[in-house]
């Protein structure tokens, strides 16, 4: 594996001549984030590496995964019975979430800043959110957690294949398109992940199991008194 050649020397060449073009039309990002990133890259002296910014930020998701394996190895400490995971660790993870965040949106700007953009920056980049994609669900897990109450870990592999999938789908596209057009899931996801962290420890994970019994019990009214049978496929 150590000698096999992963990029060719036509494809080495062809980093002379890439230029990265993203297209953004989250209005979440447009209006509210861009502008904070902007005044937040600022704050980074012209020294610093963006990728250094990006490694950061990948530390800081890694960082929260094992926090959170740490209070709740088995995925059990939401469910009733179980020692639940401290208000405080859902703050720290909440804030860290967020941080890392901010730091995955203001990486390629210090870069453009400094005029160090490259397409191995943006390799890394890419590179270290396709790792975080896994963090990222799997953490969230930790709130709902498993057991009659919870949600299945075959769900949760689901949900790990799905966001991997639209991860994969977006860089696939570019590469036939040339543009990257930036998935509308990621910003709100991220900023609605920080805000459930900080939530949960002020209201605890059983208000999110109540919520998800309340919807499930609907569900099954529903079922049982046909409501279903007056839906039509066309």
């Amino acid at each position: 594996m150590a000698g096999y050649e992963y990029v060719s020397p036509e494809q080495l060449a062809g980093f002379d001549k890439y230029k990265y073009s993203a297209v953004d039309t989250n209005p979440l990002s447009l209006y509210i984030m861009h502008p904070f990133w902007n005044t937040i890259v600022k704050v980074f002296p012209t020294w610093l590496a963006p990728n250094l910014i990006t490694f950061s930020g990948f530390l800081l998701v890694v960082f929260n995964f094992l926090l959170m394996a740490y209070f709740d190895p088995d995925f059990y400490a939401s469910a009733p019975g179980y020692k639940h995971v401290p208000d405080w660790v859902w703050i720290v993870v909440g804030i860290l979430n967020f941080i890392a965040y901010t730091l995955d949106g203001v990486d390629g700007k210090q870069a453009r800043r400094t005029n160090s953009s490259t397409p191995l920056g943006e390799l890394f980049d890419h590179g270290l959110d396709s790792w975080s994609c896994v963090y990222f669900v799997v953490t969230v897990y930790s709130i709902f957690g498993r057991g009659p109450s919870g949600v299945s870990v075959f769900v949760l592999y689901l949900l790990l294949w799905v966001v991997l999938f639209s991860f994969i789908l977006s860089h696939w596209e570019k590469y036939n398109t040339g543009i990257l057009f930036l998935p509308w899931g990621y910003d709100i996801s991220q900023v609605t992940i920080s805000f459930v962290y900080i939530v949960t420890a002020i209201v605890g994970v059983e208000a999110w199991l109540c919520v998800m019994c309340d919807s499930s019990n609907e569900f099954i009214k529903l079922f049982q008194h046909g409501s279903f049978s007056r839906l039509q496929i066309f």
